[in-house]
C-alpha cells in the first residue's frame, strides 16, 4: 500500500470538525469516553462513539480499558507524519519564496 493511501483515513479523520475538536480535547489529556460526552453533551454518546472509532481507525486515537471505562489517548504521530510529508516539504518551498522576495525588496531600496 503506498503512504498516500494509508494516509486517507488520517485525512478522513482530520476532516470532520467535530473529531477535531475531540482531538483538542485529547491534547489536555485522556479522557474516558463519557468525559468526552459530557464535552459534546449536543451529540448523543452513539455518535460521539462513531467519531472516535474512525479517529481510531486512523491511528490517531489509542483507546485503553481499565474495568468499564474506556480512556482515549490521543497519538500525534500520525499527524506529524502528515506534516513531515505534505506540509513540511511545502513550507520549506513558501518560505524560500518570501526570502527571495525579502531580498528583492530589500535590494531595491538601496
Amino acid at each position: 500500500m503506498s503512504s498516500e493511501a494509508k494516509d486517507d483515513p488520517i485525512f478522513k479523520a482530520l476532516a470532520h470538525v467535530r473529531r477535531r475538536l475531540i482531538l483538542d480535547e485529547l491534547k489536555e489529556g485522556p479522557k474516558t469516553t463519557g468525559a468526552l460526552c459530557d464535552t459534546f453533551s449536543d451529540m448523543d454518546r452513539c455518535t460521539v462513539m462513531l467519531h472516535l472509532k474512525v479517529l481510531q481507525e486512523a491511528g490517531l486515537v489509542v483507546v485503553r480499558r481499565e474495568g468499564r471505562e474506556r480512556w482515549n489517548h490521543l497519538d500525534a504521530l500520525p499527524i506529524k507524519q502528515i506534516h513531515d510529508r505534505w506540509i513540511s516539504e511545502y513550507a520549506s518551498h513558501a518560505v524560500s519564496i518570501l526570502d527571495r522576495l525579502k531580498q528583492d525588496l530589500e535590494g531595491g531600496a538601496v
